[in-house]
């Protein structure tokens, strides 16, 4: 039986674990990604599991604990037990986080559930070439945007290396400072975040690139590839002082992505107006769904 004593907290020492498992079923989301949930820990505080071969997560968010589908292979006996300990919770919605491929299996295994979509947490997933080449009518105001700023300045582009490491820390703590991330707390919780995976860059199998003008680094992108077909842009960040900056570092990453993989998860706008509309003009191939499921959306 399933119990709560048998959680505990992940660490990065814990790679290895979701590596093996992964191996056999990649992450779907990117919020499955190993370097995602370890990097936000500080605002998830994830807890993990293992049962039948299955990793059981949780996250505990604002005192709320919400769990997600077992990682592995569905086996009936593992939801029950799952569903055994939601019964249990207090939070209106403990169920989320939820792609496609469960809630199908879900569905076919249990009555009476009424998935609720989590927009807000859709996976925007990309043509690398389409975001490489950049080509048609739809691309023309991007295009635009980019040629501008390829005429108005001349850079270089750079892997990030341990030669460059310390710059892009640097340019990280501009960054911040221009965003004022201290003020806000969804940029402040990614300021951990990045400036984790900055730290742990190279145990966590990373790789990025950056934008350097008049010998400053000015934009950085750092990503991953998570299965055999598709790369996920973990951040991307740029000086606000260059107009059509983030076009150019997103192109120069595709550019490299493209030679890989198939298709680039940009991951999920978090209901924020503005990158949803940024996101959506770069045309995504498809979307990663998500559902929940609250308290009377389940029947036990």
């Amino acid at each position: 039986m399933l119990l709560f004593k048998d959680f505990k907290r992940l660490t990065i020492e814990d790679k290895p674990i979701f590596e093996k498992l992964y191996k056999k079923y990649p992450p779907v989301h990117s919020d499955y990604i190993f370097t995602t949930l370890i990097s936000w820990m500080d605002y998830g505080n994830y807890q993990y599991a293992i049962l039948n071969e299955n990793i059981i997560l949780i996250s505990q968010i604002e005192g709320k604990i919400r769990f997600r589908p077992p990682i592995g292979e569905n086996k009936k006996e593992v939801f029950d037990q799952v569903l055994d300990l939601i019964r249990e919770q207090s939070s209106d919605c403990p169920f989320g986080m939820i792609t496609s491929d469960k809630k199908d299996w879900m569905e076919k295994n249990y009555s009476n559930l009424s998935f609720r979509e989590h927009r807000g947490f859709f996976d925007y997933v990309y043509l690398a070439s389409d975001l490489a080449e950049l080509s048609g009518s739809d691309y023309s105001k991007i295009r635009n945007r980019l040629n501008k700023f390829k005429k108005t300045y001349e850079y270089n582009v750079e892997n990030i290396s341990k030669k460059n490491f310390e710059e892009i820390k640097e340019f990280l703590k501009r960054w911040c400072l221009w965003k004022d991330c201290e003020s806000d707390p969804f940029l402040n919780n990614e300021r951990k975040a990045i400036l984790f995976s900055m730290d742990n860059f190279f145990e966590l199998g990373l790789s990025g690139l950056a934008i350097r003008i008049n010998d400053n680094i000015e934009a950085i992108s750092v990503f991953e590839k998570y299965s055999f077909d598709t790369a996920v842009v973990h951040y991307e960040k740029g000086s606000p002082e260059y107009d059509g900056i983030y076009k150019a570092i997103n192109q120069e990453t595709a550019n490299i992505l493209q030679k890989d993989v198939r298709f680039i998860n940009r991951e999920s706008d978090m209901d924020i107006p503005g990158l949803r509309k940024a996101k959506l003009s770069y045309r995504p191939h498809h979307m990663v769904k998500v559902y929940h499921l609250c308290k009377e959306d389940i029947s036990f």
